[in-house]
């Protein structure tokens, strides 16, 4: 064991903290990707029991006195909902792309004949930075309304990302966020909005293209697990080969430290003897001057 002393030097110690913090984080990786395939699992699982449930009236699922909170676990359920748009409360939600293409959602408050309102999501339009609200040939149409969708939970801005004004009355939003939308609508709206799937009577003219539905794939964690773990494992099995090859190589006498290259490179060379006529004996030479012509 003599020969792997080396792993004992200050850069050495500095190389294996490094390696070890480099495995532990890319384990780590690996079990968060875990992770993540099984919330989206339970994600699939989740709409598609709600799904299959029966469509409902909005206001036997959810009121205004229900909590955002309460609103999570109704997302995905089918509802329908009947009133009259406010086309003048509109506004979008920026930087929402469809299949590649950069858009907007256009949401509208649709009140209810109790005098309720709920945030209903009429679909995507193609938006590369020219509308700042609702054009007019998407606005919402008048007259009475019957719309059927799936319940979406409101969105709240995490640690990043844009934010929106707190107070003012906005034409556009950065997410989907009902407590936002609540301060400049009159009527008291629901903890959530309504993914809009169908509307009757269907509107004339130009719509906003309806939101696909929520897709059902498992996404590439468990690739990205993988990986990680392949990694790890490289660094695991390969580490120890480099030490081992290193040892090796100064058991053999194949020391490349920099110390004692150093030391090598002031360390005269036993078998180099000079022969007479080395031109290094001249003292001549040494000085730059040739050496004279032989006598002819």
């Amino acid at each position: 064991m003599a020969r792997y002393g080396f792993v004992l030097k200050p850069k050495w110690i500095l190389s294996h903290l490094f390696v070890l913090a480099l495995v532990v984080t890319m384990v780590n990786l690996g079990f968060w990707q875990l992770r993540r395939l099984d919330e989206k699992k339970d994600r699939n699982r989740r709409i598609t029991s709600r799904l299959t449930e029966p469509v409902r009236p909005i206001d036997q699922v959810l009121s205004t006195k229900s909590s955002f909170g309460d609103a999570d676990s109704t997302e995905f359920r089918r509802v329908t909902a009947a009133g009259r748009f406010r086309a003048d409360q509109e506004l979008l939600v920026r930087s929402r792309s469809l299949e590649g293409s950069p858009g907007s959602w256009v949401m509208t408050p649709l009140v209810m004949a109790d005098g309720e309102a709920v945030v209903v999501n009429r679909g995507w339009i193609a938006n590369e930075g020219r509308f700042d609200s609702v054009p007019r040939p998407y606005r919402a149409p008048s007259g009475m309304v019957t719309v059927t969708g799936l319940i979406r939970t409101s969105e709240t801005r995490g640690r990043f990302g844009p934010k929106d004004p707190p107070s003012g009355r906005l034409q556009n939003l950065a997410r989907a966020d009902v407590a936002r939308f609540q301060k400049q609508v009159p009527e008291r709206l629901l903890p959530a909005w309504v993914q809009l799937q169908k509307e009757t009577p269907r509107p004339g003219g130009r719509v906003p293209r309806p939101l696909p539905s929520p897709e059902l794939t498992e996404g590439p964690h468990l690739s990205y697990a993988i990986q990680w773990f392949i990694f790890s494992a490289i660094g695991v099995v390969g580490y120890p080969l480099i030490l081992r090859r290193r040892a090796r190589e100064l058991a053999r006498g194949d020391d490349d430290e920099e110390d004692d290259f150093d030391h090598r490179l002031d360390r005269p060379d036993p078998d180099d003897v000079p022969t007479p006529d080395d031109p290094r004996l001249d003292p001549l030479a040494d000085r730059g001057i040739p050496p004279p012509s032989p006598t002819p």
